[in-house]
């Protein structure tokens, strides 16, 4: 095996296809959206070289919306951080305790991680149809008729309606990475603690959540990049709607490319969209910093 190591030619031949792979389908489409970013082009016409026209309309014109859906990104990328990751991390601490169907519960709530999006997105659309939805059918069963709501056509209400969904399916995958955190730390870590009489909130936020950081790290950093190129779900669900209310930078450029045809400027929000998430991603990393990183 050492001499496997050191022989750097079948180091080459080891990783040159996984290269090759990573190459065609990450590097090469970033520098395409970069070239077509300076064009003005619509994807069938001969393109226009125009430079930076496209980024300087993205953040000057107001009709485009591009700075309401970088508003809306935020917001759930500080719902996701703030809300969704201490939801899971309290999940994993109560599940890694060791309760009585320790091993369902953790099934249960990793099952939406595996379901398609698109079909989570169909699934939630029936639960906030205004007619026959389950919330306005189970508030009319309570008498609350006064609340029920157009839940995906009010702006009022569209992004807490999105969001929702979102916490419902990524809930279990932050769950399962902090659960496998806290069942790594030693269990002769925990009795020591306990021994000094640590009860158990003095040995979760003393003991077990200083020592899985990195894990939390991790967890941030998909949370927050993850919001701010979320798609799927929130174009399934209200496809940006109602009146921009929900929204973000990847509907706009899907909504730029497809039904405009402006295909130049949906690449600089592609390139907007990649700079944001690789920029929160270091900084996120550098708050983050562990005694292996400083060390």
């Amino acid at each position: 095996m050492d001499k496997v190591r050191k022989n750097k030619f079948a180091i080459l031949v080891f990783m040159l296809p996984a290269t090759i792979f990573f190459v065609a389908i990450i590097i090469v489409p970033i520098f395409m959206s970069l070239y077509y970013s300076f064009l003005d082009w619509n994807g069938i016409t001969k393109p226009d070289f125009i430079g930076l026209k496209n980024y300087i309309e993205m953040f000057t014109d107001k009709n485009v919306g591009f700075w309401p859906s970088v508003r809306n990104a935020f917001i759930f990328a500080g719902l996701s951080v703030f809300l969704q990751l201490p939801l899971a991390l309290l999940l994993a601490l109560v599940l890694a305790k060791g309760i009585k169907g320790e091993r369902f519960f953790v099934t249960v709530f990793f099952i939406p991680v595996l379901l398609s999006t698109t079909v989570i997105g169909q699934l939630w659309m029936k639960i906030y149809n205004p007619e026959y939805g389950l919330l306005n059918v189970f508030l009319k069963w309570i008498h609350l008729d006064q609340a029920c709501k157009t839940w995906l056509g009010d702006p009022k209400y569209a992004m807490v309606a999105c969001f929702i969904p979102m916490l419902w399916q990524y809930v279990g995958y932050h769950m399962i990475l902090m659960y496998a955190g806290i069942k790594s730390v030693p269990d002769d870590i925990k009795e020591a603690a306990k021994i000094d009489g640590a009860n158990d909130a003095q040995l979760s936020t003393r003991i077990i959540i200083p020592m899985i950081k990195p894990v939390l790290r991790i967890c941030v950093i998909f949370a927050v990049t993850g919001s701010l190129k979320a798609f799927d779900l929130i174009y399934v669900l209200t496809r940006g709607g109602p009146a921009h209310a929900s929204e973000v930078p990847s509907t706009l450029m899907v909504n730029m490319i497809f039904d405009r045809s402006r295909y130049g400027f949906g690449s600089a929000l592609a390139i907007f969209i990649i700079f944001l998430c690789f920029f929160f991603a270091i900084l996120i990393k550098k708050v983050f910093k562990t005694e292996e990183d400083q060390a």
